[in-house]
């Protein structure tokens, strides 16, 4: 394999308990050139353990070199540091959400070196339902999509890790941050701030992640009829969405945050004439633990259910598609089309929730509900944000 020098910029969780193993398994097809992180010591500490360069400025850290493509692991929208890697003509694997506005995409080619890290989309399991989807049938033949993931808090899913905490300080946060607020009025206008959080945090921080398996497997929701958020105490909270998928048939997508739940569960099923097919993840932070895909079906008249196991991790298939996307221009499962796909859909929940509850928004998210930027009874108090 040839080798690509990636720079990485973040240093989380994410990038400690899956990247950089993932990246030390695969030191065959890949270099690491550079990190960074917005805490200095903290980027100093990986530099150390990794002999390479480290930077306390995204900026700074393009500006020097070194690598050819970029891995952005951040907080928050990744629009801005994305455009300025592509402008140095950087291939980018960016995690979610790419963005939390569609102007922050503006101006980027559709053939961008651009791809978003969905890695449920490359998990041996969902690959082999998708085989199986076409074989009976294909999307149109699916009667409903239903989705429902159990959220642990992030902290319980990495008590095993021990990663070491980053810590930037207020003032290296603060252009970020900033950034982030005024994306987000770009994206819904000077809404509520549990609605902004609703939609940064929830939709595109989790959900896009289902948002994107349902784009890879039956395609984009064509409706979103219904979306519901409860409790009035809870943030996170819990969501329901629902409405008609392009072939006609219908989804179901719940997602609920409980911190003290045991174990994360995701679960999505897809019901067709003849049978079912499903998919069981486990934790994302686990690496290697297999994705459970069973199918149901009769034959003659007997139930029959098969269940298939992969321990082939998502995340490095992931990274694997990457390396052929930088080395064989193979374009990604998901590109720039796709990651502003999502942050339509996304934008159309927030809107169909707000026009609901009678809650004023405006922005990008004013034209894809009803009722107009200040929703169909003008404006209302924030604790409308829960409810139906």
């Amino acid at each position: 394999m040839d080798t690509v020098r990636v720079g990485i910029v973040g240093l989380g969780a994410i990038a400690q308990v899956v990247y950089l193993p993932l990246l030390a398994r695969r030191a065959d097809g890949f270099r690491i050139g550079a990190v960074c992180d917005l805490d200095g010591d903290h980027a100093a500490e990986f530099g150390r353990r990794l002999g390479v360069p480290a930077f306390d400025d995204p900026a700074r850290m393009l500006d020097a070199g070194g690598f050819e493509a970029l891995i952005v692991l951040t907080p928050g929208s990744h629009g801005p540091l994305v455009r300025a890697a592509l402008d140095r003509g950087l291939w980018v694997l960016s995690e979610k959400p790419l963005a939390y506005s569609r102007a922050e995409l503006r101006g980027i080619p559709e053939d961008a070196r651009l791809m978003v890290g969905y890695m449920k989309q490359y998990d041996p399991a969902t690959q082999r339902l998708l085989e199986t989807l076409h074989e009976v049938g294909g999307p149109a033949g699916v009667r409903h999509m239903d989705v429902t993931v159990l959220h642990p808090s992030e902290e319980s899913q990495l008590l095993f890790a021990r990663a070491r905490p980053s810590r930037p300080s207020p003032s290296s946060l603060a252009p970020y941050l900033g950034a982030d607020d005024r994306a987000l009025t770009t994206a819904l206008g000077t809404s509520a701030h549990r609605l902004r959080r609703l939609y940064a945090e929830v939709v595109l921080g989790s959900v896009c992640l289902d948002l994107s398996l349902m784009r890879l497997l039956v395609g984009p929701p064509d409706t979103v009829d219904h979306v519901a958020v409860w409790p009035a105490d809870a943030f996170p909270p819990s969501l329901e969405i629902s409405g008609v998928l392009p072939g006609g048939g219908r989804y179901g997508l719940r997602w609920h945050h409980l911190p003290g739940y045991p174990a994360y569960r995701e679960i999505v099923t897809l019901h067709h004439d003849h049978g079912s097919l499903q998919l069981r993840f486990p934790s994302p932070y686990l690496l290697n633990a297999p994705t459970h895909f069973s199918l149901t079906c009769r034959v003659g008249i007997t139930e029959r259910t098969t269940v298939y196991r992969d321990v082939a991790e998502a995340f490095e298939r992931q990274l694997l598609a990457f390396h052929r996307f930088v080395t064989e221009d193979t374009p990604p499962l998901t590109g720039l089309p796709g990651a502003r796909t999502d942050i339509v859909t996304a934008q159309r929940v927030v809107a169909r929730y707000a026009g609901w509850a009678g809650i004023p928004v405006g922005g990008e998210c004013a034209a894809e509900g009803p009722g107009g930027p200040d929703g169909p009874d003008g404006p209302v108090t924030e604790e409308a944000l829960v409810g139906g």
